[in-house]
């Protein structure tokens, strides 16, 4: 503590200081909270997201095998190649709580058949559901990556605040506490030592003062 100056000031500016780190820590839980509720919503979509595109994944793949097993693969091929497009996103943002999280605008990646680009004639309805399955899938897919981003930077802020709440509430408060209550006590002591000095003093006072009354009544008697 030899870095601490045993002052009524420093100890003014030290209680300050911690007051000012038990509020920083109140606002910290309190957005934590927060970010673990919204953690939590977001989670249960996620879930049920994933479950979702686990079922039209399936369902899509189990399409495709049967257009293979019945179809002509040469058709199949073709209306694979017909159906090839770049899909447009654009991606934004938004805050939750302070933290940036992505919003992903795209257009609707499932189709009509007319809009596949093959020929609907030489083609078979396996093939139409096929296609129509792993567009549903893929609509899945970019909504579940802007949950899932989501979810991940709530997660990271969470775990943020935690070791800042952490730090104020193990590290920094408990430290100024230690320092304050040192300079309480050099404080204390200082003003023991200044009672004792000063009842010395004055003891030191009284007793001259005695010495001359009594040296003036020998001095009346004589």
């Amino acid at each position: 503590m030899e870095q601490v100056r045993p002052t009524r000031m420093e100890l003014m500016k030290i209680k300050a200081q911690i007051k000012l780190a038990e509020q920083g820590r109140d606002l910290l839980r309190q957005k934590m909270d927060a970010l673990i509720q919204e953690f939590f919503k977001i989670l249960g979509t996620v879930s049920e997201s994933r479950d979702e595109l686990e079922q039209v994944s399936q369902a899509a793949d189990l399409s495709l095998m049967l257009a293979e097993a019945v179809d002509d693969p040469v058709t199949l091929r073709s209306a694979s190649f017909a159906t090839r497009r770049s899909i447009t996103v654009d991606i934004s943002g938004k805050n939750i709580m302070g933290v940036p999280v992505p919003v992903i605008e795209k257009k609707r990646v499932s189709k009509n058949m007319l809009e596949r680009g093959y020929g609907i004639i030489s083609t078979s309805a396996r093939i139409d559901e096929t296609a129509e399955r792993y567009e549903v899938e893929l609509d899945l897919l970019i909504k579940l990556a802007e949950i899932e981003t989501t979810m991940r930077r709530l997660g990271s802020e969470i775990q943020m605040n935690r070791r800042r709440v952490n730090a104020l509430e193990q590290i920094l408060i408990p430290e100024l506490n230690t320092q304050a209550k040192y300079i309480e006590n050099a404080i204390d002591e200082r003003e023991r030592e200044d009672l004792f000095r000063l009842k010395k003093v004055k003891s030191i006072i009284e007793k001259k003062r005695r010495k001359a009354q009594d040296k003036k009544k020998k001095d009346l008697i004589k």
